[in-house]
């Protein structure tokens, strides 16, 4: 029987979505920080489907978190592999027409089969990243459950995707950060989604700095209301420090001209509450002080201590 690092090995040379055959970033393309599965991961997710949901998210790439939590929500990890009522099987439960577009042998023996992990993860991978879910998770998510795109499915699938969001949360934690900025990611995470409403502060809606405050709010850290207040408030790093995740990015006419803030997750992107009319999404960061973000600067980073 071929090992399962084996099976990861040929989950990651694959590199493909699936049967769009479009080439998509290897190793090289992953940055940092690592996510460390927790506890919570380690119990729910037996240790051969965390070694090729870790592999397949290289393919995009995506937070292997969400991935698993697609299992989870699907299968309970491949414990009831189905068919459901619609014909989904295996662990990720492909309905037939959707694993005749999108399935792989991610494993190399020839046979591409939606019971098997070693498949069904990668072809799951590949298909939420043809959906964008390394840009907007939820909607990714919203599409993988739904299929049809009909706007009755969308609005019935807004659970799934708020579901599967809020198990990937509690799978990871990010390397390299306290256990403080640790905690508000995965709250801030887990808003994904959300709409944005001015001046809100609550699950039932965020702006960008009501989202930040909310977050380090459930972490034990008190901070400020508005985006002003924060960037004032916050230890600032050297400009040309590189964010970590928990760190908060700003943006504006300039430091006395605050207009916009994110928490970013240490990638090079970060969690926010854009505008009216956009929910709580990932947003890619400016690397460099001073850069153009739209009609705004970005200002620089501060790390919130408690």
């Amino acid at each position: 029987m071929t090992s399962i690092l084996a099976k990861a090995a040929g989950v990651l040379a694959a590199g493909t979505f699936g049967a769009a055959g479009i080439v998509v970033a290897g190793l090289q393309a992953i940055a940092a920080p690592t996510i460390t599965p927790t506890g919570t991961a380690t119990n729910q997710i037996p240790a051969d489907y965390l070694t090729l949901y870790q592999a397949a998210a290289l393919r995009c790439p995506m937070p292997w978190t969400i991935l698993a939590a697609v299992g989870q929500v699907e299968s309970d990890q491949g414990r009831d592999p189905g068919p459901s009522t619609t014909g989904a099987i295996g662990p990720m439960q492909f309905e037939p027409a959707t694993w005749a577009r999108w399935g792989v042998d991610g494993d190399g023996d020839g046979k591409k089969n939606p019971r098997d992990p070693a498949d069904a993860i990668p072809a799951a991978a590949d298909y939420l990243c043809s959906l964008g879910v390394a840009k907007n998770p939820h909607d990714a998510l919203v599409a993988y459950n739904c299929g049809n795109l009909s706007a009755a499915c969308q609005t019935a699938s807004a659970g799934y995707a708020a579901t599967v969001l809020a198990i990937a949360a509690t799978y990871g934690s990010t390397t390299g950060t306290s256990p403080v900025a640790q905690q508000a990611v995965q709250v801030a995470l887990a808003q994904l989604g959300t709409p944005y409403v001015w001046g809100g502060e609550s699950r039932a809606g965020f702006d960008c700095s009501g989202l930040v405050q909310f977050s380090y709010a459930k972490a034990g850290v008190t901070l400020p209301r508005t985006a002003q207040q924060q960037f004032d408030a916050t230890p600032h790093l050297p400009a040309g420090a590189e964010p970590q995740a928990g760190d908060l990015v700003f943006f504006g006419a300039g430091p006395k001209a605050v207009d916009h803030v994110g928490i970013a997750l240490g990638d090079g992107r970060m969690v926010d509450a854009p505008h009216t009319g956009a929910d709580v999404r990932l947003d890619e960061i400016p690397v460099t002080v001073g850069a153009a973000y739209g009609e705004l600067t970005y200002l620089g980073a501060t790390r919130p201590t408690g």
